[in-house]
């Protein structure tokens, strides 16, 4: 068995009766992931993956106002050469990776804002339940001028189709809840955050208490069905964004508070 995976003070991770929770504790920063944190919520489902007690998870974020809005923008401050950009989406597709692969039901309970690689976190869970506030998106046409992985658009496209992809990410548009239980963003609408932890763990006791194995293969063989872009299919458009000068006057823009001025170059 792997080392036990503990908290930090920017990831809570619990087990209580077989239910693991994982809750990004950022809220000053609307739960945006630090690479440690993505690093620790691998490590955690690879931990799950070995411990049979364990029957699902919640996954969460601090407070109402987001559950995650992606990457901590000031990770990006040490990109400098085209290996840092293919580094990075190497991680990102690896650690999402990790959680797609996780043995066991995984319960997005979505409240506020559900943004970028946060929007792509949410799209790896199995079940996401969402409140009439929460709004899930990938604003990155109007923010930072990068890309999605390559993985995150395959199994964007697998769950809302190409057409609503290319409309979801050209608009850059945060998609309200009714519209996102519509499109299968999100599989249920609760009035608030209170409702929305109380059934959150509903539904994971609820699936707890079903054969594992059933769950598994399931689980297991919709991932296999989806078509998934390798890195190498997309390493020249990772290239094409990440080394533009859009992508560093969006990320200048956005650490500045101001309007990007993007050019296409």
């Amino acid at each position: 068995m792997n080392a036990p995976v503990s908290s930090t003070e920017d990831l809570i991770y619990s087990v209580e009766d077989g239910i693991a929770r994982i809750t990004f504790n950022r809220p000053q920063a609307r739960n945006a992931l630090t690479f440690a944190m993505y690093e620790q919520m691998a490590a955690i489902c690879e931990n799950i993956n070995q411990d049979r007690s364990i029957k699902a998870v919640i996954m969460t974020g601090a407070g109402d106002k987001a559950f995650a809005s992606g990457t901590d923008i000031s990770q990006f401050r040490a990109f400098k050469t085209a290996q840092d950009a293919l580094d990075y989406e190497a991680r990102i597709d690896r650690v999402l990776g990790t959680l797609e692969q996780c043995r066991v039901p995984v319960i997005a309970a979505i409240a506020g804002a559900c943004t970028g690689g946060g929007a792509g976190i949410a799209a790896c869970c199995d079940i996401r339940i969402g409140t009439e506030a929460t709004r899930i998106g990938f604003p990155i046409a109007r923010t930072l001028g990068n890309c999605l992985s390559m993985s995150n658009i395959s199994r964007l496209v697998s769950l809302i189709g190409p057409a609503r992809t290319k409309d979801l990410i050209f608009k850059a548009r945060l998609v309200e809840a009714p519209e996102a239980l519509a499109l299968g963003l999100l599989n249920e609408v609760v009035p608030d955050v209170e409702t929305l932890q109380r059934r959150a763990t509903e539904t994971a006791k609820l699936v707890a208490g079903h054969a594992p194995i059933t769950l598994e293969v399931t689980k297991e063989a919709v991932r296999r069905i989806r078509r998934t872009l390798s890195r190498e299919e997309g390493e020249d458009l990772i290239l094409r964004a990440y080394m533009s000068e859009d992508f560093r006057e969006g990320m200048d823009a956005f650490l500045n508070k101001r309007a990007p001025n993007f050019k296409g170059k």
